[in-house]
């Protein structure tokens, strides 16, 4: 499991700028529109959130800032890229199952950062990011 995690391969150069320009593609998607709206209009959306699995609508409102916002954040600076990826996509598919699993048409959008940050959760991170620079293999 820590491999998974941890362990940052060389790559082709295809394959690392194509996992840079996703992280990074991504990352910066999310971030003004969903991650920080929520945060900076938390105290007006605190109350209207929805209450996932009990745990309150501050809290499930604080879950997805983390999500949307800090991971998002770690996925441009490419740092821990995997375990941010999971914290998004769980996100995701909540939104989807709020939007009663419409994959298509009004939000699809939710699909596609899905196909997005599943696509980054196994590909990586790259050769360009803070993770290759830490984590990198020695051989």
């Amino acid at each position: 499991m820590k491999r998974f995690f941890l362990t940052v391969h060389r790559g082709t150069t295809s394959s690392n700028f194509a996992a840079f320009i996703l992280r990074i593609g991504f990352g910066v998607l999310m971030i003004p529109y969903h991650g920080y709206v929520k945060l900076v209009e938390f105290n007006e959306r605190k109350d209207e959130f929805m209450d996932l699995l009990g745990l309150g609508s501050s809290i499930s409102l604080s879950l997805a800032i983390f999500a949307e916002f800090f991971c998002s954040i770690l996925l441009v600076l490419g740092l821990f890229t995997r375990f941010a990826a999971i914290p998004l996509l769980t996100t995701m598919l909540i939104a989807l199952s709020i939007h009663n699993w419409e994959i298509f048409g009004q939000y699809e959008l939710a699909t596609a950062f899905f196909v997005g940050y599943l696509s980054i959760l196994t590909l990586g991170p790259g050769k360009f990011s803070l993770d290759y620079l830490i984590f990198r293999r020695k051989r």
